[in-house]
């Protein structure tokens, strides 16, 4: 028992902690931001010197993904970049200046558009595309997938804000496309559930090439730890309309998701037992969500796995699952699948 307490109180602090640097790191990152891009207020085109990036964080949304370049907006002043694959700025101003330079990227490059199927990833609560490097780097190794790593600021807004950056990002993907699949982690999961539902609001029709969607450690009725912290004025600070939503108005986030309307799979985290990673937990955990909370009536297929959240992403063992799944529509086999109804 002193033991447990002893794990409690330490998680506590150091969560606490967590939570302060996410804060300060924040506004740090913005100071940084404002040096590194040293843009006017206003958006307009104008001269541009390639440098370097941060690659775009907290305070920028991707609009359109292409291959390895990107057009982002930024979330203070809404001006626009254009970023390469090493995360160089070649172009900013407003969109459309934006949108020619890509142009006259692709015709000096001879870039073709993209064709077959594609995997579209969504990273997680204070992360970026980089943190999905690991299913990248997996799916590129073992198929013929095209990747679409999608950023947005994920501690600026509520995942209704999130859902229509992806929506931008999906009107932008070239024609030649047949397949589309999205793989998501943590809070990436509401949001590519809140945008299938805004696609099929009001009478709308899904696009037919969206076939499968993975998600790795969904807070699909919620998140614990969230809840924990949703009265601490500096949770939310860090994660402003975020962190409400899943600590005290998921009911009425939920409203706004539904089942989506395609084929999907779930890799939830845990240690298999009553206890879980985290002492601050009630029940099964992977540090920040409940396995019971995961879960979604009808999955076509659910594993729980010996992982904590972050692993999810990273580990071997769901990232092969999770283009098993992409290809088949279960994590191992069809005799093995674990539906849940």
């Amino acid at each position: 028992m002193h033991n447990r307490l002893r794990a409690i109180i330490i998680q506590a602090v150091l969560l606490s902690a967590t939570v302060c640097c996410i804060s300060n790191g924040r506004l740090r990152a913005q100071d940084a931001a404002a040096r590194e891009e040293n843009e006017p207020s206003q958006p307009f085109s104008g001269f541009n010197i390639r440098r370097p990036t941060l690659g775009g964080k907290q305070f920028w949304a991707d609009e359109l993904v292409f291959r390895d370049y990107r057009i982002q907006r930024n979330v203070f002043t809404s001006h626009y970049r254009l970023l390469d694959d090493r995360d160089v700025r070649i172009a900013w101003g407003d969109r459309d200046a934006c949108l020619d330079e890509l142009a006259e990227v692709k015709k000096t490059r001879e870039l073709p558009p993209v064709t077959g199927k594609v995997v579209v990833l969504v990273h997680g609560l204070g992360r970026s595309r980089k943190f999905m490097r690991p299913i990248a780097d997996h799916l590129r190794e073992h198929s013929d997938y095209t990747i679409v790593n999608v950023d947005y600021p994920s501690t600026r807004a509520g995942v209704d804000s999130h859902a229509a950056d992806l929506a931008r990002v999906m009107s932008h993907l070239d024609d030649g496309i047949t397949e589309i699949n999205f793989v998501a982690h943590s809070l990436g999961s509401l949001v590519v559930r809140h945008y299938l539902a805004d696609a099929t609001a009001e009478g709308k029709r899904l696009d037919p090439r969206i076939n499968r969607f993975v998600m790795l450690g969904p807070p699909n009725q919620g998140a614990a730890m969230a809840r924990l912290f949703g009265n601490m004025r500096l949770f939310h600070v860090a994660v402003r309309g975020t962190g409400k939503q899943l600590a005290k108005e998921f009911d009425a986030l939920a409203d706004h998701m539904g089942t989506p309307p395609c084929q999907f799979g779930i890799i939830a985290g845990g240690r298999g037992n009553d206890s879980g990673y985290s002492p601050l937990i009630a029940g099964d955990d992977d540090r920040i969500i409940r396995v019971t909370e995961t879960k979604l009536a009808g999955a076509s297929d659910f594993r729980l796995l010996t992982l904590p959240h972050k692993s999810l992403a990273r580990d071997e063992q769901p990232l092969a699952m999770t283009l098993q799944f992409l290809r088949s529509g279960h994590f191992t086999t069809a005799e093995e699948r674990q539906p849940i109804k």
